[in-house]
């Protein structure tokens, strides 16, 4: 007896078998994924979709985190350019107060340097310069109106300036001590050898009749001796720069301590002021008187 083959090309025998295995694995499927395969099922789909969600999470955060930044980022620029104006604002306060405070230094250094000279100081300002020209001096804003008048020392907590060689009725000029056609009588600190400082200009002199037996060094201080009746004895003039030799006398160029280019105050010395000044006398300060009976 012949079997016969369905149209599939399989026999009954084949189809038995397929449909044994089929149950088979499906048994196998239910004893694998238990009595509620959804819950399998479930947890197969999270598994899949777990690297899209946090791709999908990463990619939130970092779209997140350049919000921020960019948040951050227009806060700090709002920031600094807060800050700029008002560093710019500070800045033009302080150019527009510069001129007052320099001022006010002044008057508080020429205060002390008043107080340190027991004589009857004036004060004056500068209101121009022709230090550039040749014979140039300053222009002050106080003349016979003070009771100044020709010849009169001026100084500054750095040093002499120089004399009064004009008075007017407000006006007064002034020679600096750097000038080719002014002479001051000086004195070395060190070796007390005497000298007369002419003008060279540039904010240098020479010092003349320095015997070149003295020993001077370069940096020694240099003060006025008190013999020209314009400045009196002690006063620094400036400090060595050089020390030639010559036949007869040392040339001696000195560095002139006040800074004649930068003036905006001055002091005037009395005319013909004494030798020499002694500090002013400080008188003690009595002590209070204690009471019978107290300790």
């Amino acid at each position: 007896m012949a079997v016969r083959t369905s149209k599939w090309g399989w026999n009954p025998a084949g189809w038995q078998r397929s449909a044994v295995i089929l149950l088979w694995l499906g048994h196998g499927i239910w004893v694998l994924l238990g009595a509620n395969p959804g819950r399998h099922w479930t947890s197969v789909a999270e598994a899949v979709s777990r690297p899209s969600q946090s791709l999908a999470s990463r990619w939130e955060t970092w779209r997140a985190a350049r919000r921020e930044t960019a948040r951050g980022l227009a806060g700090t620029r709002a920031e600094n350019a807060r800050l700029s104006a008002e560093l710019a604002q500070l800045k033009t306060q302080a150019a527009q107060e510069a001129p007052r405070l320099s001022e006010a230094e002044a008057a508080v250094r020429l205060l002390g340097l008043k107080r340190q000279i027991p004589l009857d100081l004036k004060a004056a300002r500068v209101i121009f310069s022709t230090r550039p020209a040749t014979f140039g001096g300053m222009i002050l804003d106080r003349g016979q109106d003070l009771g100044l008048v020709a010849d009169q020392g001026v100084l500054v907590p750095e040093g002499i300036v120089g004399r009064l060689w004009s008075v007017s009725g407000t006006q007064s000029k002034v020679l600096p001590a750097d000038a080719p056609n002014a002479s001051v009588a000086v004195m070395l600190m060190r070796s007390r050898a005497m000298g007369v400082l002419q003008g060279l200009g540039s904010g240098r002199a020479l010092i003349r009749y320095v015997s070149n037996q003295e020993v001077v060094q370069v940096g020694e201080a240099v003060l006025t001796s008190g013999l020209d009746r314009v400045f009196p004895r002690g006063l620094l003039v400036g400090y060595v720069a050089e020390v030639a030799q010559s036949d007869l006398e040392l040339r001696v160029i000195v560095h002139l301590s006040a800074p004649l280019d930068r003036l905006d105050a001055v002091l005037l010395l009395p005319p013909q002021p004494p030798l020499e000044v002694q500090p002013p006398f400080l008188a003690p300060v009595p002590k209070p008187q204690r009471k019978r009976g107290t300790p």
